[in-house]
């Protein structure tokens, strides 16, 4: 089962099926477990963002495929916790964790991609695919039978005795490689089914959801390539080359890369995504933009001062209404057409200052008598005398 005395790295009062956690002569264990827990804490974070990025995703679409993309973090997470399990020595409870959760994870997180890849392809046909609610419990669906599938495997398997009916310590481990990757034969499906949903939706007309596809389908050839990988060298390859000690390692770091695969293809860019635009929206016309980015500025610069334009205009019109209808027209008041000049300050001639200022023009001879017939009887003496020291002064 693992070394008896304490190794390099680790303490003496540590068990012997943790060897692999601190042994620094047998690398494998120590990098696979540095780099699954960094798995584990890049997890939470995704999920944490995910959670907080919920309030501004403005496209309804992706935010239904959010529950989707949570389970499989939570899968993912999970994927990252059983990697331990392959790390540390084989006893009962480690192999029946690796018996029932290998498969029960890795389904969880391939029926979400199923779903999702469904939705894409359902997507292509019309505007709108199914509820998010009815893709989760699809999802629920497809990884439950994977549950039912385990939960069967490990209860005949158990409770089978040993031959010559001597009780194993160690009954959960005595299973043959060919009987555990048997067991997966459901998850190899689902693994298949991913790739085949995903397929139509790398033609839709929008190259928002062809991207998303060709995410899905990323992570599904990364996985059967691992897979195909991991079964090889578990089922023949190591018996083949000698080195039956290996399978754990091979488990392990098939468990661990598949898990970074789901990150990194799918969940990472998902997220990146998440506040996008609904490409329905943004291009209502095939693609063409009903409001050019330089008319919406021409509009916002020409609407900034029509609030004060329009307040001018009625004020003028106001203003119109009190003035003469036109120039031409007899004003209706007598006092139309004051300019605000008084009359003091106006310059009147009188009768004498006119008769004055005629006489250096005309002969006195001819207006004096005519001025004095036209003037009235009673003025007529008191002209006369004006005009005789007007005559003998001469023009002033």
């Amino acid at each position: 089962m693992g070394a008896t005395s304490p190794l390099k790295g680790c303490g003496s009062n540590i068990s012997s099926i943790y060897y692999n956690l601190c042994d620094l002569t047998t690398v494998w264990g120590v990098v696979l477990e540095a780099v699954a827990a960094a798995g584990v804490m890049t997890s939470f974070v995704l999920f944490i963002v995910l959670m907080a990025s919920l309030p501004f995703v403005t496209n309804k679409k992706r935010k239904g495929m959010v529950a989707l993309q949570a389970s499989i973090l939570v899968f993912t997470l999970g994927l990252f916790g059983l990697t331990f399990a392959f790390i540390v020595g084989q006893y009962s409870t480690s192999c029946a964790a690796r018996r029932f959760l290998f498969g029960v994870m890795f389904s969880g997180c391939l029926a979400c991609l199923v779903m999702h890849g469904l939705w894409l392809s359902l997507l292509k046909q019309s505007t709108s695919g199914p509820k998010s609610w009815m893709l989760w419990l699809g999802a629920l669906g497809l990884w439950l039978v994977e549950v039912i599938i385990n939960i069967e495997w490990l209860v005949i398997t158990g409770v089978r005795s040993p031959p010559g009916g001597i009780a194993a310590p160690y009954l959960p481990c005595n299973t043959t490689s060919q009987d555990f990757v048997m067991a997966l034969i459901y998850v190899v499906i689902l693994m298949l089914a991913v790739v085949i949903t995903v397929s139509p939706s790398l033609t839709h007309k929008h190259k928002q959801w062809r991207r998303d596809g060709a995410f899905i389908l990323a992570t599904g050839l990364f996985t059967v390539a691992i897979w195909v990988v991991w079964i090889g060298m578990y089922v023949r390859g190591n018996q083949a080359i000698g080195k039956p000690s290996w399978d754990d390692p091979t488990l392990a770091i098939a468990v661990v890369s598949n898990a970074w695969v789901f990150l990194v293809f799918y969940t990472i860019p998902e997220i990146c995504l998440l506040t996008q635009e609904d490409p329905d929206q943004e291009q209502p016309f095939d693609g063409e933009e009903v409001y050019p980015a330089r008319s919406l500025v021409y509009e916002l610069t020409v609407k900034e001062p029509e609030p004060i334009q329009e307040n001018l205009y009625v004020e003028n019109k106001a203003f119109t209404l009190e003035e003469p209808p036109t120039e031409s027209a007899k004003p209706e008041s007598p006092y139309g057409v004051y300019n605000g000049q008084l009359r003091s300050g106006v310059y009147q001639p009188t009768e004498i200052a006119l008769i004055a200022r005629g006489l250096t023009m005309m002969d006195s001879s001819v207006m004096i008598p005519r001025a004095i017939t036209e003037l009235k009887p009673g003025s007529r003496s008191s002209l006369s005398r004006s005009v005789e020291s007007l005559t003998s002064q001469g023009p002033s």
